[in-house]
């Protein structure tokens, strides 16, 4: 298995709390660890990160703190991927690649969220 070259990069932001828009007071945080590799945490990192509103609701979350569904409803497996995306009330499995593809797909899923809510134009 080939060194993922940008994992020093997002290991490098975890703690870190970042402003995002001053006047509408919304933030980012970064929680990344290293953690033995597992079925649930193949590529061997606890990781979320998130961007949250000014009253402190996760509008979007990347994370693999549990398992979530694979489908809604009574068909839905529990148990199923561990990497998953948050999207204002919407969970569903996500496809980690590397850390930079990572951080790539939340900063767009970030500033997606931003201009539907119309802070960012």
């Amino acid at each position: 298995m080939q060194r993922d070259s940008s994992l020093d990069a997002l290991l490098d932001l975890h703690g870190q709390v970042l402003v995002i828009d001053p006047e509408t007071r919304h933030w980012v945080r970064f929680t990344v660890r290293r953690v033995p590799i597992s079925d649930a945490k193949p590529h061997g990192l606890d990781y979320s990160l998130t961007l949250h509103g000014p009253d402190g609701e996760r509008l979007v979350g990347f994370d693999n703190a549990h398992a979530v569904r694979s489908q809604t409803g009574p068909a839905g497996r529990a148990g199923g991927a561990f990497d998953h995306k948050h999207r204002l009330r919407l969970v569903r499995p996500y496809d980690y690649q590397d850390a930079a593809t990572l951080l790539g797909d939340f900063w767009a899923e970030v500033d997606a969220v931003l201009r539907e809510k119309g802070i960012f134009t």
